[in-house]
């Protein structure tokens, strides 16, 4: 029989004859693989699932245009969108959505006005409640404070104007200097991406803010002059019209004075209700805002949901705001990262506290098993070392013994983790965990190790023991 042989009988043969002590370091080390392969589990996908979740609730990176003193509001170009969002996507994915904010005239009162994609901003904020549909050519999405002001409901007409005066470009520069002002459009960025955060992941809600207010009367106009010549038919024909037209080019003559001048009549299609200051905000279609204001020009606000947070959400902002030619600025939405980074920390904290009183009752488990079963061998580890066997060889044989007690605790902790991992994720996030390899791995390892540094200290008690003094007790 040969030595390997021979210390694989020996090895074996200790392990069933005691299977009540071997069974105690194998449960010892289930335990503690199971706890921690499902505690990692956890702390790995939640932070992917949360992230997930939040982005459903808006944006988490806002981008807006450096205005230059001296400059019209121009707005994002699309291209530069096209530029901004290829440099996003390529370090994570993300969805966005492109706003162009204009200040109109509903019954002499100054509103706020949005130029939406309404495929886009649907996308990116599934919280948002729509009572009726979303803006198209000739229908309006109104928010529901100023729906319940005006008295407006799904199905109900209105005459929006439009004055250049309204929207002078007298607001402060933003960018130009150290501790400069934001503009108008900025803000209203600012505030809208943030209100997403806050009250979309509280209240299923998000807001802009505006402060639009006091802006002069235009109640001059009547119904019946904003009707005329302004149907939805010819209103969606002179849209259709503008939007075969360049980037700023401006539209027939007499479309925009007539849409300035006398008002535009929309139809209201929807109801949204947020909880936030978007219920403040009347929503258009790029193609009605065009026709209503005479000129297309670039978007006010790209809103991003991106697939990232922390620092690598940090990383993409830093990276646009480098490109200084690009003439943009993004910044990430700090209610809603500073959220997720909280949430992760917490989560991180409880792993590793967990982590370390399960390593520690795992090492003081095997330790004591270990120990228990060097003192019920000391005869026998006595006479093997009188007949020649020598300490290293002792020892060796113990140290893989509780490696085996490791292997066979961590293979089986780490099946019962990923099933009580599976479990929690599925309750909790309604979610699929899948199953990590090399997670499983790293955990079958380190019961293994801790098993083996566990018996360090009974081994080397072991190989201490005299034979001589056994033998004379025997």
């Amino acid at each position: 029989m040969t030595n390997t042989r021979m210390f694989l009988t020996m090895l074996f043969g200790a392990v069933f004859r005691r299977r009540s002590r071997a069974s105690m370091a194998v449960v010892a080390s289930m335990v503690g693989a199971a706890t921690l392969f499902c505690l990692a589990a956890v702390c790995l996908e939640v932070p992917r699932q949360m992230n997930q979740e939040m982005r459903a609730y808006g944006a988490n990176l806002v981008v807006t245009p450096i205005q230059q003193a001296g400059q019209s509001r121009q707005g994002i170009e699309p291209g530069m969108v096209s530029h901004t969002t290829e440099m996003v996507t390529a370090k994570a994915p993300a969805r966005h959505a492109t706003y162009r904010y204009e200040s109109v005239r509903v019954n002499a009162g100054s509103h706020m006005m949005a130029g939406i994609d309404a495929e886009q901003v649907r996308q990116l904020n599934h919280h948002w409640n729509v009572d009726g549909e979303w803006p198209k050519v000739g229908s309006v999405m109104v928010g529901r404070d100023l729906a319940d002001a005006l008295g407006l409901k799904p199905g109900s007409r209105i005459t929006v104007s439009y004055r250049a005066s309204d929207n002078a470009d007298d607001a402060p520069v933003a960018g130009a200097a150290a501790g400069a002002e934001q503009s108008d459009a900025q803000q209203t960025a600012d505030a809208q991406a943030e209100s997403h955060s806050a009250s979309g992941a509280s209240s299923g809600g998000s807001g802009h803010m505006h402060g639009m207010a006091g802006m002069p009367d235009n109640s001059g106009q009547s119904n019946e002059q904003a009707q005329a010549g302004n149907s939805p038919g010819n209103r969606e024909a002179q849209a259709q019209s503008l939007a075969q037209q360049g980037s700023q080019a401006p539209v027939d003559e007499s479309i925009a004075k007539d849409a300035q001048e006398s008002g535009m009549e929309l139809r209201v299609g929807g109801i949204v209700d947020t909880g936030g200051s978007e219920d403040q905000i009347i929503y258009a279609s790029l193609l009605d805002m065009e026709a209503l204001t005479g000129a297309k020009r670039g978007s006010d606000v790209i809103e991003y949901s991106v697939d990232a947070m922390g620092s690598d959400l940090s990383a993409i902002a830093k990276s646009i705001n480098e490109m200084t030619s690009m003439g943009v600025t993004a910044r990430t939405v700090a209610r809603i990262t500073s959220g997720d980074t909280h949430t992760i920390t917490m989560l991180q904290t409880l792993f590793w506290l967990v982590s370390i009183v399960v390593l520690v009752l795992t090492f003081v488990g095997v330790g004591t098993t270990m120990a228990s079963i060097v003192s019920q061998r000391r005869s026998e580890i006595g006479l093997r070392k009188a007949l020649g066997a020598s300490s290293g060889s002792i020892g060796a044989e113990f140290c893989a013994e509780s490696a085996l007690y490791g292997f066979l605790g961590g293979l089986i902790g780490t099946a019962l983790g990923y099933l009580f991992a599976r479990l929690l994720c599925t309750s909790v996030f309604q979610r699929s965990l899948g199953f990590s390899w090399w997670l499983a791995l790293t955990s079958v390892l380190l019961s293994i190790a801790i098993s083996v540094v566990a018996s360090i200290r009974p081994v080397h008690r072991a190989s201490r023991i005299d034979p001589a003094l056994v033998l004379r007790e025997e």
